[in-house]
């Protein structure tokens, strides 16, 4: 096993540290749900709620490996009538090489959803479409504004925690 706390790991010489790596092992739908409760042709444009969330956790093989999801939902309505709800669970296999444990969140929690929200994406159209909708294009996502965000709330919540306490 590679010691990833190390400032840098030397290269296979004992020279120069390797670069870091990142290698995306596979990737896959876990979960994928598509309810049509009110069908009705939208006489307006419907308000569209998007939701996204990212979570990683060590793959149980260990060796740098880990698997990220990527969770995606949309819930459209027209007036009070919904008009489908979908959610997506997509996550990816990912390895990660010489890279230290100051790196391994960002890595996780941007890099990667970065890598897996492309095929997310399609996913998320595909079924609206198939479900007798215009294909539900999700825009780009900032994954580092998302990260600087939940590492904000993280932040706030240890330290009303702390204030309770």
């Amino acid at each position: 096993m590679t010691d990833t706390s190390a400032p840098a790991n030397p290269g296979p010489d004992g020279g120069a540290p390797s670069p870091a790596s990142l290698r995306v092992l596979g990737q896959y739908v876990k979960d994928l749900s598509f309810e049509n409760p009110g069908y009705a042709p939208a006489q307006t444009q419907p308000n569209i709620d998007l939701g996204i969330d990212v979570g990683a956790a060590p793959h149980v093989d260990g060796n740098g490996m880990f698997e990220v999801s990527l969770k995606l939902s949309a819930r459209a309505v027209s007036g009070e009538t919904t008009l489908f709800i979908t959610e997506l669970d997509y996550a990816g296999l990912f390895q990660l090489q010489n890279v230290t444990e100051k790196q391994i969140e960002p890595m996780l929690l941007i890099e990667c959803p970065r890598l897996l929200f492309p095929f997310a994406r399609r996913i998320i159209a595909e079924i609206t479409r198939e479900g007798g909708f215009p294909p539900l294009l999700i825009d780009p996502v900032d994954f580092v504004q998302l990260y600087q965000a939940q590492y904000r709330k993280a932040a706030e919540r240890a330290a009303g925690a702390e204030a309770g306490s």
